[in-house]
């Protein structure tokens, strides 16, 4: 593959030359996706998948760091009853909490995630938002969330935008000289059109993205089916160019089980059971994984328990 990124023309070239979006295509194959039936045997093992799948989240001005050893304790054993339960990935939370989050976690295998760079707008200067991501890393955040300057794409500066992620993606380095992984938020709900999606997608990946998010969970339009098959054709796409694999997190606005399972259905469908793996695919929720459970349980002991069996987060 070219090098694209040589300079701001052929950057914009290349953004800019990439295939237009169907919109109505697109809409119709998600929407036909979504109507795919499972089996019950291959239900119960897409409850676990989607739990092993979850960034746990809590990204409130009112966290304590109280809530987030709760949070923590029920990402690890997210069913007291029933020590089959798988853990989630991630529990994701503010910069300052990090250090809560990585003394509740350690030797879990369940990872920390922190949201960096003015999140959750992505207004500030380079140098604050590479404080904001050292800062998560040097208290021990296996990830970095980080928010795009979407001011500054939609103006078309995608060189900058090109730019300050390179800079986190360097922010994320250890002195041991290992790295914590950087997934790139778009604000896909902010970004107008498809093909501005498509455009962010691949200018992030360019730029180095381990993953790459739709949403911070703060607006009103967040993931959508239409928005999340277009990403995994991106990261697709993206591998097949390149070698390189990129991962996905579609994040909120997704509550049930049933909503969960649509999406895995869109990830096998799309970019290839390789892809269905905590390493590659997320969901970041707060309250998905509260159904998920329910959903559990039901399918083990044939009776819906309802919401008073599972914890409020």
């Amino acid at each position: 593959m070219a090098d694209v990124t040589a300079s701001d023309s052929a950057l914009r070239r290349f953004l800019h030359g990439l295939p237009g979006v169907d919109a109505v295509g697109l809409q119709a194959r998600a929407a036909a996706l979504g109507t795919r039936s499972i089996k019950t045997s291959a239900k119960a093992y897409a409850l676990d998948l989607a739990i092993s799948m979850i960034d746990l989240t809590t990204l409130e001005g009112a966290d304590t760091p109280g809530k987030v050893r709760a949070l923590s304790a029920k990402g690890v054993r997210p069913d007291p009853t029933d020590p089959t339960a798988p853990s989630v990935a991630a529990i994701c939370v503010y910069p300052d909490m990090v250090p809560v989050a990585r003394k509740a976690l350690d030797g879990t295998g369940v990872k920390v995630a922190s949201v960096a760079t003015a999140f959750p707008s992505g207004r500030a200067g380079l140098p604050v938002k590479l404080a904001d991501t050292a800062e998560a890393v040097s208290a021990g955040a296996d990830e970095i969330d980080m928010v795009i300057d979407r001011g500054a794409f939609l103006a078309g500066r995608y060189r900058e935008v090109f730019e300050t992620i390179e800079a986190v993606k360097a922010a994320c380095r250890r002195p041991d000289g290992t790295s914590a992984h950087l997934k790139v938020i778009f604000e896909t709900g902010e970004l107008s059109t498809y093909d501005n999606v498509r455009r962010a997608s691949w200018l992030a990946m360019l730029a180095g993205a381990d993953f790459i998010k739709t949403s911070t969970g703060k607006v009103a339009v967040n993931a959508t089916p239409p928005v999340t098959l277009l990403m995994l054709e991106a990261v697709r796409d993206f591998h097949a160019a390149t070698g390189v694999r990129v991962g996905l997190k579609p994040a909120g606005g997704i509550r049930t089980a049933k909503d969960a399972i649509k999406y895995l259905v869109l990830v096998n469908e799309t970019a290839g059971e390789a892809w269905l793996t905590a390493d590659w695919f997320r969901f970041g929720a707060s309250s998905l994984l509260n159904d998920l459970l329910m959903q559990r349980q039901k399918l083990s002991t044939g009776r819906y328990s309802g919401p008073d069996y599972v914890t409020v987060d």
